[in-house]
């Protein structure tokens, strides 16, 4: 992997990474694009850092605010949300692997997050906030982040979604989509890092393109929270959604005529 490989896969997982468009789904796409593999396991954790910093950085305040008070009603939801995202996650592990290795799906599933997005413009959101929601609302909201281990499920995509659909302000689903992703990164990150200290051969990559690759996904990330934080109360999430039905448009092609990048899945 080249220094502007890195760098380049670095603005795209952390640009992705909070913009409505998923994030794995963008890097299987470069990946297959680039003709480029991210095998090294030490890269992708650092890319996951890289976005965790920018996601601290940009909700900073927020944060102050919830270490004031560990035990508050806000970081009980939090808590709650993230159960059923852990368990959608240990029990279909091997399939997400195994679907963001071959990339099989990609297609299908950013059609079905373009159609989340669509939705998302047509549905009228309530009042409630990330204070005040109830546990079996913050409970659909982690089971839907859960379910954006599909490569091309944007996380931001579904949880922001999942809020609305339980009544939600559009910017309070955003910060709590945002807030929620902390812990699920860091999860993530701490288990990729186990993986290293058992499998030491994959931290075999050269230094530059590694801090290259992880300023670049901290930068474009907190770039990418800011940004949709303004979206959220600005503007149409269509944009989004007819941006990834053109991406789907494209893959499927791929599959099903071209057959150059992606493998037909019903093959």
């Amino acid at each position: 992997m080249t220094s502007i490989q890195a760098i380049i896969l670095g603005v795209i997982q952390g640009l992705t990474e909070f913009l409505p468009i998923s994030s794995s789904g963008h890097l299987v796409l470069a990946e297959k694009i680039m003709n480029v593999k991210t095998d090294s396991l030490l890269f992708v954790t650092c890319l996951h850092v890289g976005t965790l910093v920018a996601v601290i950085f940009a909700m900073r305040e927020e944060i102050k605010r919830l270490l004031r008070n560990l035990w508050c009603r806000e970081n009980l939801l939090i808590a709650a949300a993230l159960v059923p995202t852990a368990a959608i996650g240990a029990l279909f592990e091997e399939v997400f692997e195994g679907l963001f290795n071959s990339g099989a799906t990609l297609g299908l599933e950013f059609v079905i997050t373009g159609v989340i997005l669509w939705w998302m413009d047509n549905y009228l959101h309530g009042t409630k906030t990330e204070s005040t929601i109830r546990i079996r609302d913050a409970l659909w909201i982690g089971a839907f982040q859960g379910a954006a281990m599909f490569p091309a499920l944007s996380r931001s995509g579904m949880t922001i979604a999942a809020g609305l659909w339980r009544g939600m302000d559009r910017e309070a689903a955003g910060r709590f989509s945002f807030l929620l992703s902390i812990p699920a990164i860091l999860g993530a990150t701490l288990m990729q890092v186990e993986d290293l200290w058992e499998n030491p051969q994959h931290l075999a990559i050269p230094l530059l393109p590694l801090i290259l690759g992880t300023a670049a996904a901290a930068i474009a990330g907190y770039l990418s929270v800011r940004w949709t934080l303004w979206w959220l109360k600005k503007a149409r999430m269509r944009v989004f959604a007819i941006y990834v039905f053109a991406l789907a448009a494209f893959i499927l092609m791929d599959q099903f005529i071209f057959h150059v990048s992606f493998a037909n899945p019903f093959a």
